[in-house]
């Protein structure tokens, strides 16, 4: 899509020129920067278009591509939704510090915080097909809208009780489980959005940004939890994502999607169904969520379940562990950055290869390896989780249809979500019984496995992204691979 048909759609808010000025020569060098960036893009692009896929494209250089990387933050409906989300996560990075401290005020103990922390997975679970579904049906703007505000309500009224000295045990887990439900409709419309509001030569570094957005919040988000939760009590910390809340609902309303195509009402079952034909259809997509389905629990339960207890039993407590942690977020925000300035062109391969750098933290742990060399683990694992999911986030967008996408998406999640709890009821007798090393190592291998087993599958191992966008991340483009991209799946 050119820069024309984007003012078009009304990507820039009407406020700055009119399209049919820059087609009768208005001056490129008055327009705002971010369009600058998108008009060089058309042009790029169309000058790309008379190459023969075997011919090398020029590299961009790198001041381009720090211009390029800023360019989504241009459009105004991806501004209020960037903005949105980094409100929303900074409130999310709060609530698990506050929840803990409330629940232990009002005199429960860790049952009682395992029910509040449970009350938040089950109806994600539960609901998240039904999410997918009125995602694909409805505006995705709306039903993230009324997600937010659900959560902004549910979280008010337990910092309200909380305030009071009125709360119960029983409010906190009702608390949980309401915003738990509202999630399982906000993620599969937070993971279509995208596709609606950015254009595809510039999806990949609105997926970076958001991602870095999201990262950076995980490194300072806790402290600050740690800082409100000291200084004003459980109550506010809880407030204060409420209030969150309240402010990103109010900055998604303000997003403008373009009409899209009118959909054939057909009933829920019909549309489940549907649903579930896509994402079987397409074998490269279960193949992977089934690699996800191996990987996540088994990197939760290493990682953040006998982590600490290998830092307590091996390292010395928590200050050590505490650094080998710190690792980790440095290399997702390292990671973030470099998916923002690299567009990789064999997305499965290097999908897989992020996949498999997970091992690395539990294979140190499990080969007693020093301080230092855990930290250099942790941090390949962050930056190599980050580089995957934003590149597979791409890729994703680009190949579902977006009255699809939300229902893919849901399928995705769910597959990925439902081994977790029992990786964490096997956890603990399985270390007992081996010992923690042996779990750690065996966590290790499997996650090494998961990441290479799937690309014997030609599908997986030849996903590609568009021609046009390597062309555009000045890669060469062998006429193999175009052939490949052609003969992928959808």
């Amino acid at each position: 899509m050119g820069v024309r048909s984007l003012l078009d759609c009304g990507w820039c808010g009407g406020r700055s020129f009119r399209c049919s000025r820059v087609g009768a020569g208005f001056p490129v060098a008055s327009l705002p920067p971010g369009f600058r960036v998108l008009w060089e893009l058309d042009v790029r692009s169309t000058r790309l278009q008379g190459r023969k896929a075997t011919e090398a494209v020029p590299r961009v250089g790198w001041a381009a591509r720090v211009r390029e990387a800023g360019a989504p933050l241009a459009i105004r409906s991806y501004r209020f939704h960037f903005t949105a989300r980094l409100l929303s996560w900074t409130g999310s990075a709060v609530s698990p510090i506050a929840l803990a401290f409330a629940v232990l005020r009002i005199g429960g103990g860790t049952g009682a915080l395992g029910m509040v922390l449970a009350a938040t997975v089950a109806p994600q679970i539960l609901l998240l097909l039904v999410g997918g579904v009125v995602a694909d049906r409805l505006p995705r703007a709306r039903v993230m809208v009324w997600s937010n505000v659900v959560c902004a309500v549910a979280e008010g009224l337990a910092a309200v009780l909380l305030w009071s000295g009125a709360a119960r045990v029983w409010h906190l887990v009702l608390m949980s489980g309401v915003c738990g439900a509202a999630a399982a409709f906000f993620t599969p419309a937070a993971g279509g959005i995208v596709k609606e509001v950015v254009p595809a030569e510039l999806r990949h570094a609105a997926n970076a940004l958001l991602k870095i957005g999201q990262n950076v919040v995980k490194v300072g988000g806790p402290a600050l939890g740690g800082v409100l939760v000291a200084v004003f009590g459980s109550a506010w910390a809880i407030g204060w994502d409420a209030l969150t809340f309240a402010a990103s609902a109010a900055l998604f309303a303000r997003i403008d999607l373009a009409p899209g195509p009118v959909k054939v009402r057909t009933g829920f079952l019909a549309d489940l169904r549907e649903g579930w034909e896509d994402f079987r259809s397409r074998r490269w997509l279960w193949v992977m969520v089934v690699q996800g389905a191996l990987v996540v629990p088994v990197w939760l339960v290493g990682y953040q379940l006998l982590g600490p207890m290998y830092g307590a039993r091996f390292l010395g407590g928590a200050g050590p562990w505490g650094v080998a942690v710190s690792g980790f977020t440095a290399g997702l925000v390292a990671g973030a950055a470099v998916a923002l300035m690299w567009r990789p062109r064999m997305v499965g391969r290097v999908v897989c290869a992020g996949t498999g750098c997970m091992a690395l933290p539990l294979a140190a742990m499990a080969a007693g390896a020093p301080l230092l060399l855990l930290v250099a683990a942790t941090a390949a694992a962050g930056t190599g989780l980050a580089i995957s999911m934003t590149v597979w986030a791409g890729l994703v967008q680009e190949r579902i249809p977006a009255d699809r996408l939300s229902r893919a998406l849901s399928y995705s999640t769910l597959g990925q979500l439902l081994p977790v709890p029992v990786g964490y009821l096997l956890a603990g007798p399985l270390s007992r019984a081996v010992g923690l090393r042996v779990t750690l190592a065996a966590g290790a291998l499997v996650i090494a496995l998961a990441a290479v087993v799937p690309l014997v599958v030609r599908q997986v191992r030849d996903l590609a992204m568009a021609a046009g966008q390597a062309a555009q991340d000045g890669e060469p483009v062998p006429a193999d691979t175009a052939g490949a991209s052609a003969r992928a799946p959808r």
